[in-house]
């Protein structure tokens, strides 16, 4: 050590030195980019998607808190798919029941519930998936479908329609 420095000293040195801004912020994780903008749509008064982002961070937590869990990425991925396969169900009942104002209101969910979602896969590069995990399974029959599922969900987790991708799979394996 040279003469007249001290250890507090080049402790405080060090610790000035390191960048402490933006640092993880692109690497946000889902929660807190849903937690961002519960605070955004405070600050800007818009009530409806307050309340819409609202009831996603309570089903968060509803599932952390059933499960004793924090939730991962993957995880808040499956309660966002679950929220949008309800809403596309009440939908089509609001629909049935000639109620077009609750039906916009469920679509108008979907579309926020759609925003945090990774992009869709295409048809070609679901193709293209569907063959590489027949192929990596060896599937050959219908027996073999939850093998190939198995492998696709862990690749499409959120991106996908999981029932169309099994309607793809049995049509492939001949079912």
């Amino acid at each position: 050590m040279a003469p007249g420095s001290s250890r507090p000293a080049l402790r405080r040195r060090l610790r000035h030195d390191l960048p402490t801004k933006g640092i993880g912020r692109d690497l946000a994780t889902l929660k807190e980019r849903i937690t961002d903008d519960v605070k955004a749509a405070m600050r800007s008064g818009e009530k409806e998607r307050l309340g819409a982002i609202r009831m996603i961070t309570a089903a968060i937590k509803q599932r952390e808190v059933d499960e004793r869990i924090s939730l991962d990425d993957a995880q808040v991925l499956s309660v966002l798919e679950k929220m949008i396969k309800q809403r596309k169900e009440s939908v089509e009942q609001f629909k049935a029941g000639n109620r077009q104002d609750l039906a916009d209101k469920e679509a108008a969910e979907i579309t926020l519930l759609q925003s945090y979602m990774p992009s869709q896969l295409s048809a070609v590069e679901l193709d293209a998936l569907i063959d590489e995990a027949v192929a990596a399974t060896g599937a050959a029959s219908i027996k073999d479908m939850g093998k190939v599922m198995a492998l696709i969900k862990a690749k499409a987790q959120g991106r996908a329609d999981m029932g169309a991708v099994g309607a793809k799979i049995k049509a492939k394996l001949g079912g």
